[in-house]
C-alpha cells in the first residue's frame, strides 16, 4: 500500500480521535471520572463504544488523554502571554487578564480541576500531578522570573514576587469562587455580563496602579491592554457557579 493510498487513513484516524477526545473531554468535566458514561461519550462523538477502546484501552486512560488535552492548551495560551515582546510589567497585566478570560471561556479545563482537588480531597488516585507538571510549574518558573525581571529593572514595586502573584490571580479565583455570597450580598448577578466586564476591567485598572513605581505609565499600559484584549463571548449558562440544577434550567 503507498503512502498516497494510507494518508487518507491516517487523517480519518486522527479526526476520529480529536472528536473522542473533545466529547471525553465535555463528559468528564461535567460529570467527572467516576459519573462518565462512555456509552455517552462515542454518541458524541458520534462513533462506535468499541473505538473507544480501540484507541485509549480504558476510560481511565481516555480521561488522562483527555486531561492532556486540555492541559496542553492552557500550558500553551498562558506561555503566549509570558513570551510576549514587551515589558515585564505589561506581560504581568496580561497574565491577569488572560487568566481571567481563561475561568470565563475554559469551562472544560475549570471543570476538570475542580474535579480533580476534589478526588484529591478524599483521597482518592488523582491526577493534579499532570496538571501541575504540564501547567502550572513552568508557568510558574516563567512568572517568578517575570516579576524579578520588573523589580530589579524598577519598573514594577519592591514587593514579594510571589505576593504580586498571588494578589493578581488570586482576586480572580475569590470573585468566581465567592459568587453565591456576592448574590446574596449584593442581590445581583456577579456572572452578568455587564458585571463580569466592570471586574475584569478593574482588576487590569488595579494592577496598573498597584504594582508600578510609575503608576501614571501603568494606567497607560492598564488601558493599552484592555483596548487591545475585548472581552471574550461569555455563556452564561456554563458560568452559574454555585447555583443548583434547577435554577441553571430557569
Amino acid at each position: 500500500m503507498t503512502a498516497a493510498s494510507t494518508h487518507p487513513v491516517s487523517e480519518r484516524a486522527t479526526d476520529t480521535r480529536s472528536r473522542i477526545l473533545h466529547a471525553a473531554l465535555s463528559e468528564f468535566a461535567s460529570h467527572g471520572l467516576a459519573g462518565a458514561r462512555t456509552d455517552r461519550i462515542a454518541q458524541a462523538a458520534g462513533v462506535n463504544k468499541a473505538l473507544l477502546y480501540y484507541y485509549f484501552e480504558s476510560k481511565e486512560n481516555l480521561y488522562l488523554a483527555a486531561l492532556e488535552m486540555i492541559s496542553a492548551k492552557i500550558r500553551d495560551r498562558t506561555m503566549a502571554v509570558f513570551l510576549r515582546e514587551c515589558s515585564p510589567g505589561e506581560r504581568m497585566l496580561r497574565s491577569a487578564l488572560e487568566h481571567f478570560d481563561r475561568i470565563l471561556t475554559q469551562h472544560e479545563f475549570q471543570g476538570l480541576m475542580q474535579q480533580e482537588m476534589i478526588r484529591l480531597h478524599k483521597g482518592e488516585s488523582s491526577a493534579l500531578e499532570v496538571l501541575v507538571r504540564r501547567i502550572f510549574a513552568p508557568a510558574m518558573t516563567m512568572y517568578q522570573s517575570m516579576a524579578r525581571e520588573g523589580i530589579e529593572s524598577g519598573e514594577l514595586i519592591q514587593a514579594d514576587w510571589l505576593q504580586i502573584h498571588l494578589a493578581s490571580l488570586g482576586a480572580n479565583v475569590f470573585y468566581f469562587l465567592s459568587a453565591p455570597v456576592w448574590r446574596i450580598l449584593n442581590s445581583t448577578e456577579p456572572f452578568a455580563p455587564d458585571a463580569l466586564a466592570q471586574r475584569r476591567t478593574a482588576l487590569v485598572e488595579f494592577l496598573g496602579q498597584a504594582i508600578f513605581t510609575d503608576r501614571e505609565r501603568g494606567a497607560a499600559l492598564a488601558a493599552q491592554v484592555l483596548a487591545e484584549t475585548p472581552m471574550p463571548e461569555v455563556n452564561a449558562d456554563r458560568l452559574m457557579f454555585g447555583r443548583n440544577d434547577n435554577e441553571r434550567t430557569k
